[in-house]
């Protein structure tokens, strides 16, 4: 029946969401480039194909209309033939119901002819609105690049003014030189000068390197105010005291060759929004999702990634100066971010009392441990202890929100990192991860807000700001600020950077009251050293963007260990097959773990409701290898590392593990 297929409700429907539609995603997305020769040749395109099924409507009206006359002539005849009483009614009867259904018809066919007429009648005016909206956002797009070279030229102009006042007289020889070289910095977009904007909840700063006359001057005297005189002050060659040189560390040859490839990542298609759709609202980890959302790695792999960048925490521990050390603690803590840039993927949920070793003992001289302490809320313990004279210990509780365009991540829990020789205990939050995206256009990731690092041994502190990103704004991506300040709130250094590349610090030498901000708000001007790099990103392994983008240790994440625990997520079945490719499995698989961890839990829920019935007190689930305790210093209780691990494995004994895969 070639004609009723040609006006088909279906026919129709997948012809828009093959073409109309997508170019309705294009403009919601806001990615999309002025329209170019391959869109106008697809719109011309699409538009041949409607006139094509309106000709096959043209046809089919016609072929109704033919056919609907001869069946009436067919039905007139019989009429006139002799035939009995009650056949006479119903060719009567019929031939009513033709002429009904001959009516409708037509009714149809001039509804849709009306149709038309108005579609054509208005398809050039929406085709003019269109045009014009392109236009106009062209148009602003080359206002707002004129507006922003402007303002950079202004900025640039203002520059000028702190960088001439904070230069001394005794800098330059002559007036002559003196004004050379303050033209030479100005054409060249003051390379020598550094400048930070105001954090949310601190006073407003902006910072100027120090000429090297003044740098030479204050390194052979014992400075006042912002310096404060401290005993290892970084100098003009080097920041770092001879204990903390050395920006990459020196590591032992590892004894071991890991994997440096996995199976590339398949290429399988979707639909996102028939998912997410019903989840608006809920806690993401009480969704049911499929692998295709995932990365073949779990939240306690993830936690053991933070670890990439140890040796900043092995080169902290051989500081003298609290405050260098400090700046370092700094670095690490941004420096777990930079595995996020590229990741948008979801990690796995881990089951209850799945474990996660990370064993770099020989290697790097720490060992890793991660536990699933709890489902619901889902909370994870994690305990590091190094060899190089540090201990680092966390509980994360992952509160996550789907609000429609984004995906928001806020990590909840305190981190903790003593270092053994001098007892300094640092304690600091994660910032929240949004995901953005979610529904249309390309992913993206981006974290935002502030950390405070506090060294509850000497009080001495750290802000960092974490900017969110704009598409007006000026800064640049992904930029991060701090400074670091002793017990009585003095200012030492200023951390400048990115999260996703590296981070430098600069040693305060002066500050001084500037003026008035944007705000109302006095700026403080601080003069610093040449900035010096804390921390640079690792590139990442070659063919990443097919394999998860994966950073080198991540790679080696899922590798088989000996003598592991039978609890650890290298054995989880969904998890591996999906590293292997094999998806429909890994959902199949993902199905059946998630099912047996409901039983176990309706099992414990049952055991519960009965010993309230007997009068029993019934303990619950209790984690293997952490224990809940009061934190002195946070006033939280959580859950620490109790003992016993490394132990078991040296053993080989693994008869206390439950049995959850």
């Amino acid at each position: 029946m070639k004609g009723r297929s040609c006006w088909e409700p279906g026919t129709i429907r997948s012809l828009c969401n093959s073409g109309c539609l997508s170019k309705l995603n294009q403009d919601d997305s806001g990615d999309e480039k002025p329209t170019s020769q391959s869109d106008r040749s697809e719109i011309q395109g699409t538009l041949k194909i409607l006139v094509s099924k309106l000709d096959d409507l043209s046809t089919c009206n016609d072929l109704i209309a033919k056919h609907g006359a001869a069946l009436q002539r067919s039905l007139s005849e019989l009429e006139g033939l002799k035939v009995s009483v009650e056949g006479g009614e119903k060719i009567k009867a019929v031939n009513e119901r033709a002429t009904l259904f001959r009516i409708t018809s037509n009714a149809m066919i001039n509804a849709c002819r009306d149709f038309l007429d108005l579609a054509e009648t208005h398809s050039r005016r929406w085709q003019r609105a269109l045009q014009y909206e392109r236009e106009q956002r062209t148009h602003l797009e080359e206002t707002i690049e004129q507006l922003a070279k402007q303002h950079n030229s202004l900025e640039r102009a203002w520059r000028e003014a702190p960088t001439l006042v904070s230069t001394p007289p005794s800098a330059t020889t002559n007036k002559e030189e003196s004004g050379r070289q303050h033209k030479e910095e100005a054409s060249d977009e003051d390379e020598d000068t550094e400048y930070f904007d105001a954090m949310e909840d601190s006073t407003a700063f902006i910072t100027v390197t120090a000429t090297e006359n003044i740098q030479h001057r204050r390194s052979q005297s014992n400075l006042s105010g912002a310096s404060g005189g401290q005993p290892n002050d970084w100098n003009q060659d080097n920041h770092m005291s001879p204990t903390c040189n050395d920006v990459a560390g020196k590591e032992l040859k590892p004894r071991r060759q890991r994997r440096t490839h996995i199976p590339d990542k398949p290429n399988y298609s979707l639909n996102l929004w028939s998912i997410m759709k019903n989840c608006i609202g809920k806690e993401l980890s009480k969704i049911p999702m499929p692998v295709n959302f995932n990365e073949p790695l779990s939240m306690l792999q993830r936690l053991s990634e933070d670890l990439e960048y140890h040796e900043l925490l092995d080169k902290a521990a051989r500081c003298d100066s609290s405050l260098e050390q400090m700046c370092l603690v700094a670095a690490f803590s941004i420096s777990s971010y930079s595995t996020t840039v590229h990741r948008t993927a979801k990690p796995f949920n881990p089951l209850l009392g799945e474990t996660y070793e990370l064993d770099r003992l020989e290697e790097f001289g720490y060992r890793s441990l991660c536990e699933q302490v709890s489902h619901h809320p889902p909370a994870a313990a994690h305990h590091v202890f190094s060899q190089r004279g540090w201990t680092l210990w966390q509980e994360i509780t992952i509160a996550s929100k789907f609000r429609g365009k984004y995906l928001s991540i806020m990590p909840l829990g305190a981190i903790h990192l003593q270092f053994h020789s001098s007892g300094n205990h640092y304690v600091w939050r994660k910032v929240t991860s949004t995901v953005h995206n979610i529904i249309v256009g390309k992913l993206w990731i981006d974290q935002s807000g502030d950390i405070e690092i506090v060294n509850h041994r000497t009080k001495e502190t750290c802000q960092l700001k974490f900017f969110p990103y704009s598409y007006f704004s000026r800064e640049v991506p992904r930029k991060v600020t701090g400074v670091v300040a002793d017990n009585g709130g003095q200012a030492h250094y200023i951390l400048s950077g990115t999260w996703d590349d590296k981070i430098e610090s600069a040693k305060i030498v002066q500050s001084s009251r500037g003026g008035g901000g944007s705000e109302g708000k006095q700026k403080t001007v601080y003069q610093t050293l040449s900035p010096k790099l804390l921390w640079k990103k690792y590139p990442l392994p070659e063919n990443a963007e097919n394999m998860y983008y994966f950073s080198a240790l991540a790679l080696t994440l899922n590798e088989e260990e000996e003598g592991m625990g039978l609890t650890d997520s290298r054995l989880r079945p969904d998890q591996k097959l999906m590293e292997e490719g094999r998806w429909d499995e890994a959902n199949s698989e993902k199905q059946r773990l998630e099912e047996k961890q409901r039983a176990v839990r309706r099992r414990r829920e049952a055991e519960a409701t009965d010993a309230l019935d007997d009068g029993r007190e019934y303990e619950g689930y209790q984690p293997l290898w952490f224990h809940q305790r009061r934190d002195s210093i946070t006033g939280e209780t959580n859950f620490v590392y109790k003992g016993g691990y490394w132990e078991a494995k040296e053993r080989h004994d693994w008869s206390m593990c439950p049995d959850i895969f």
